[in-house]
C-alpha cells in the first residue's frame, strides 16, 4: 500500500468495460481511466470516441494480466450476467457462475490479484445475489480483499427505470475501509449529478414515435441490427451511481 497523501491523479483499468457506462461515472469524479478491456468492437468503436487516452490493446480478460495491463488505483466491471439474468435462463437453468460467460469474472480475479490495485468495483445483475455471490466473496477473500456491497436500482437515484444492480466494493483487508460505503448518504451525488450530466429523458416506450416503434419490424432495418446497436446500451450502468461510488473512493484513497 501506498502510504502518504496521494497527489496525483487517480486511476482506473477497466474490464468489461461495455460504452463505459461506469467509466463514465469514474471520470466524472475525476479519475484518469487508463485502460480498457472489451471484447465487442461495436462498444470499443463507442470507446474509442468517448476514452481516447485509454489503452485498448487486450480485448479479451482471459489474456490480461500484469504483463499487459498497467497498475492502477482502481479496477472496475461489472462481469457477464448472461449465466444469471433471469431475463437469459430459468432459475432451474442458471449455470451461473460455471456458465462460460458469467464464469469470466474468475479471469477478473486473477487481473486483481496480479495487479493489486487499491479498491475494486463490481457491478451486476440483482440474481447474483443467489447465484453466485458467496463464491465472488470468497474469492475476492481469498486474494486478500474484503468487500460490502449493496441493491442498488437506478430508480433509488433518480431514473425512470427500474434497472435492480448490485455493486460491490472490495479493498485490500488492511485499509480496514469496512462500512465507509452504502451508508445513509453516500448515493445523495447520485441523485444530484441527474441535473448535471444526464440526458434528457423521452419517457415509456409507447410514448417514443411510431417509426421507432416499428424499427425492429421494418423491411428496412432486420432485428439483428437493431438489437447489434442497442444491446450495448442495454446492458450498460447509469453512471450517475458509479459516479457517487468513485467520488466515496476518491475521499479515501486521497486520505490514504
Amino acid at each position: 500500500m501506498t502510504t502518504g497523501k496521494t497527489t496525483s491523479t487517480l486511476t482506473l483499468g477497466s474490464s468489461f468495460a461495455g460504452i463505459g457506462g461506469i467509466d463514465l461515472g469514474f471520470e466524472r469524479a475525476g479519475f484518469t481511466t487508463v485502460w480498457q478491456v472489451e471484447k465487442n468492437a461495436d462498444c470499443r468503436r463507442i470507446l474509442r470516441t468517448n476514452f481516447p487516452h485509454a489503452n485498448r490493446k487486450v480485448t479479451d480478460v482471459r489474456y490480461g494480466g500484469g504483463r499487459n495491463l498497467q497498475r492502477v488505483d482502481v479496477i472496475a466491471g461489472g462481469f457477464p450476467c448472461q449465466d444469471l439474468s433471469i431475463a437469459n435462463v430459468g432459475w432451474g437453468e442458471a449455470r451461473g457462475l460455471d456458465g462460460e460467460r458469467s464464469g469470466l469474472f474468475f479471469h477478473m480475479a486473477r487481473i486483481i490479484r496480479e495487479l493489486r490495485p487499491r479498491a475494486v468495483v463490481m457491478e451486476n445483475v440483482s440474481a447474483l445475489l443467489n447465484r453466485g455471490l458467496g463464491r465472488v466473496l470468497g474469492t475476492l477473500a481469498e486474494g486478500g480483499y474484503d468487500a460490502e456491497w449493496e441493491c442498488i436500482p437506478a430508480c433509488s437515484v433518480g431514473a425512470d427505470h427500474q434497472r435492480d444492480r448490485i455493486w460491490i466494493v472490495a479493498y485490500p483487508r488492511e485499509t480496514r475501509w469496512a462500512g465507509c460505503f452504502f451508508r445513509q448518504g453516500v448515493l445523495e451525488p447520485a441523485t444530484a449529478a441527474f441535473s448535471q450530466f444526464s440526458h434528457n429523458a423521452i419517457g415509456r416506450w409507447s410514448e417514443l414515435p411510431a417509426a421507432i416503434q416499428r424499427l425492429p419490424h421494418s423491411d428496412g432495418l432486420s432485428v439483428g441490427m437493431v438489437r447489434r446497436l442497442v444491446s450495448p446500451y442495454g446492458n450498460s450502468v447509469i453512471p450517475q451511481i458509479p459516479y457517487a461510488i468513485a467520488l466515496r473512493l476518491k475521499e479515501l484513497l486521497t486520505e490514504d
